[in-house]
């Protein structure tokens, strides 16, 4: 097992030499802050979905929809349209009625108090600590994927079933409560090597799930129904044969009670 000390120093030398820095959601406003409002987009986009993807959708959401008002102002159907490709559109919904609830219950700001922060749609207590962390530099603890992979490979391998528990108590002792914004951020970028050198250790973990092939899955069809209606309004019998599945009729159905889609008139549309 790697002590504290090694491992901060592996840990630092790592962000030096390889550090993201020019990631769009790490970049500071002109006065050196960080809009609290473009990290909660980030992190919602980043809830499993891989930096390269989010990069482009990230920067479109953010032209379409400048702040958070302008977001909380939208139709949800605009919103939609402007996640296309990013899949997981839930997320598109619970981050549009986030805003809302920002908009009208913390006069447009986004809280920095976690019981607040996990009232919101979509945010749990990891994102809620994450958002803590990038946008106010607070030395709260959180844990994703990236950040078991790198305890587990530097303080419990060849361990199996380890509890998030074990590896918030490490971490806890290993955080760094002067800028803990660059101490996850270095986190991040090691889990993410770390991943390609020695696989994903986070496997080994109690919150492990794996996630399903989205080739062929209801995930795919759910994002297919959705950009056919981004097209205009479609009618039952016009939608289901262009889904051309079995599954279609639930999926569609699905969609209809989430409020991801409307049904108007025998026709179906985006909200």
């Amino acid at each position: 097992m790697t002590n504290y000390t090694d491992f901060l120093n592996a840990l630092a030398a790592y962000y030096a030499a390889h550090g993201r820095y020019d990631l769009l959601w790490r970049l500071p406003e002109a006065d050196g802050s960080f809009d609290p409002y473009k990290v909660l987009v980030s992190e919602i986009m980043l809830q499993q979905t891989q930096v390269p993807r989010v990069i482009p959708k990230y920067e479109a959401f953010l032209q379409r929809f400048p702040a958070i008002s302008e977001l909380a102002a939208a139709s949800l159907g605009d919103v939609l349209v402007t996640w296309q490709g990013l899949g997981y559109n839930r997320r598109a919904k619970f981050l549009w009625l986030a805003a809302q609830r920002i908009v009208s219950d913390f006069n447009g700001r986004l809280p920095n108090n976690q019981t607040a922060l996990e009232s919101l749609p979509g945010i749990g207590a990891n994102t809620a600590g994450a958002i803590r962390a990038y946008a106010f530099n607070e030395p709260v603890v959180f844990v994703e994927t990236n950040i078991r992979t790198v305890y587990i490979h530097h303080f419990f391998k060849d361990k199996a079933d380890i509890p998030d528990v074990a590896v918030r108590m490490v971490l806890s002792k290993t955080l760094d409560h002067r800028n803990p914004r660059v101490f996850y951020w270095s986190l991040m970028d090691y889990g993410s090597y770390l991943k390609q050198v020695v696989g994903n250790l986070s496997r080994a973990s109690k919150a492990y799930a794996k996630q399903s092939k989205f080739a062929g899955s209801a995930r795919q069809l759910r994002g297919r129904a959705l950009r056919l209606l981004a097209g205009g309004a479609l009618s039952e019998a016009a939608l289901l044969d262009e889904l051309h599945d079995t599954r279609a009729a639930a999926i569609v159905a699905d969609l209809t009670r989430e409020g991801l889609i409307q049904r108007v008139s025998g026709h179906y549309k985006l909200p």
